[in-house]
């Protein structure tokens, strides 16, 4: 039989890595809490409605990446490939807009059919933060500066920059995608397959190709600055006024889009260089239109999401496992008087694992592969006395106590 592998573009995680995802998702947590957030766990699959409306048919993300299947019940469910859409549905079903503003995080795990690559897997997980029922510039900068901080938290103000940048209003992307259309349409021959195809649907997400020829044509490209009228204007200085108030430093990038006609005015993504061409570790923006496009009332909406696999990898700040007490019973009478201490020891909160097998020699050695940093020795004589041999690893030093000092004698130095 071949050795069994996880599927192509997911893993296993323990470890290191596993303590670095847990400490971004207690930071985010604590972080968003501090801005009066509340969390909300959504299904990790939906109808597939839920995401094929918003998102759009000829999306990448609908066309290209999803994972759809029928239920035993012919149902059509997918699973999560972003957390907005499930948000905005749980918004609705459960009639939050009842009680605007709302603040809501989320995180766990989603799914895309993409190509796996350094922080970027088929299985994945991600932070996710929505504002809910609040259109003023107000809100963008909230939810900005929690991202900087939260980033800080974790120690990468320094290796991260905040791009930004704004989609106008609707009236200022609809002047704007007619003078780009008109533009690149005489190009069209010359576009790769995708912009082509985006040509007809999502005209400004051409704008962010990686293609060389197609970056190319939109290097003469009308901008976006060009259209945007008093009011897209007014609502993006201020929101540049509040993040120099609050100390975000920032990018003007004006090639930062989102494709979907219900973004508007913020979009922005913090980028770094350490993880290969794909720099993007988290990134949102205002989408005002996207409940009432799912059927819910007209809500204003800003969110963001952060890969927690790429902020583990920039982070390493996951704390290692306290270090174990080893309790080593010699003998079945001191197999159970280990039972008694080891969860005497644990009252106090210390980390004890018990080694039962082997003759002393194994036992240590296995203690020393485990980073332990005492050893408890019950033999028959330790019972008869009522102490035991508590051994420090790291000098090799050993004193007898009495079972009732254990605890108090055990001192990390």
């Amino acid at each position: 039989m071949s050795k069994l592998q996880p599927a192509r573009g997911t893993r296993d995680i323990y470890g290191v890595e596993a303590r670095n995802m847990t400490c971004v998702v207690d930071t985010f947590r604590r972080v968003a809490g501090t801005y009066g957030f509340e969390e909300l766990a959504t299904p990790i699959f939906e109808f597939t409605e839920v995401y094929k409306r918003p998102l759009g048919e000829a999306s990448d993300i609908v066309s290209k990446e999803m994972y759809t299947f029928e239920d035993r019940g012919g149902e059509e469910l997918t699973l999560r490939p972003e957390f907005t859409a499930g948000v905005c549905r749980a918004f609705i079903s459960n009639g939050m807009q009842q009680n605007l503003p709302c603040r809501l995080m989320s995180y766990g795990p989603a799914f895309r059919y993409e190509r796996p690559q350094k922080g970027r897997y088929r299985q994945f997980h991600q932070i996710n933060a929505e504002l809910l029922g609040q259109d003023t510039p107000e809100a963008d900068i909230d939810m900005i500066a929690m991202a900087w901080r939260l980033l800080r938290e974790l120690g990468l103000g320094e290796k991260v920059v905040l791009h930004l940048n704004t989609l106008g209003d609707k009236e200022s992307r609809t002047a704007y995608k007619e003078a780009l259309v008109t533009y690149l349409n005489k190009f069209k021959g010359d576009l790769s397959e995708d912009s082509q195809r985006r040509l007809e649907s999502n005209p400004l997400r051409i704008l962010d190709s990686k293609d060389e020829g197609d970056k190319k044509i939109v290097t003469d490209a009308p901008k976006l600055s060009d259209h945007l009228n008093e009011t897209s204007l007014n609502f993006f200085e201020t929101v540049k006024k509040g993040l120099d108030i609050v100390g975000v430093p920032y990018i003007h990038d004006e090639r930062l889009v989102r494709g979907m006609d219900y973004y508007c005015h913020t979009a922005f993504e913090f980028v770094t260089t350490e993880l290969g061409a794909q720099g993007t570790v988290l990134g949102g923006g205002r989408y005002d239109g996207l409940i009432e496009q799912l059927g819910g009332p007209a809500t204003s909406g800003v969110g963001w999401a952060g890969g927690i696999e790429r902020l583990a990898m920039l982070a390493d700040v996951g704390e290692a496992p306290e270090r174990p007490v080893v309790i080593m019973p010699m003998g079945e009478a001191a197999t159970f008087k280990a039972f008694e201490i080891a969860e005497m020891l644990r009252n106090k909160g210390l980390t004890v694992t018990a080694d039962r097998s082997g003759n002393m020699k194994k036992r240590m050695n296995r203690a020393d592969k485990a980073n332990a940093a005492f050893a408890i020795i019950i033999g028959d004589n330790e019972l008869e006395q009522g102490t035991a041999m508590l051994k420090r690893l790291d000098d090799g030093t050993q004193s007898e106590i009495a079972f009732a000092d254990i605890a108090a004698a055990i001192q990390f130095n």
